[in-house]
């Protein structure tokens, strides 16, 4: 009997271990802080664009650590509605090069964080 308990107790601990493991994984595939140097590097900014992508992504950024502390079944429309949100405030801030630059960028980066 002592050893049941033992066990269940031990299973339980086990899972909640993997349950908290997956949702520190799922935090960080949904952080999207980059070194805006870099990015203002690969998109050619000029000075008055850096600060301003700057601002729109670090709203980004909030936007997507709120999708995932979101339900399984929240995260697409949550997500679908911060990364639209996000070209569209970029649309309104690069050129055509910069544009298509970023949603390249940001394709590749979805992608290799699993959330594509």
């Amino acid at each position: 009997m002592m050893l049941t308990i033992a066990m269940a107790l031990t299973m339980t601990v086990a899972f909640a271990e993997g349950e908290n493991d997956n949702n520190v994984q799922n935090a960080q595939a949904y952080n999207m802080r980059v070194n805006i140097a870099m990015l203002s590097k690969a998109l050619q900014l000029n000075c008055d664009q850096v600060e301003t992508v700057q601002l729109v992504h670090d709203q980004f950024s909030r936007e997507m650590m709120t999708v995932a502390e979101a339900t399984e079944e929240e995260r697409p429309e949550k997500m679908k509605k911060a990364i639209n949100r996000d070209l569209a405030n970029m649309r309104y801030i690069l050129n055509d090069e910069q544009y298509h630059t970023y949603v390249r960028i940001l394709n590749i980066t979805l992608y290799n964080r699993g959330l594509r």
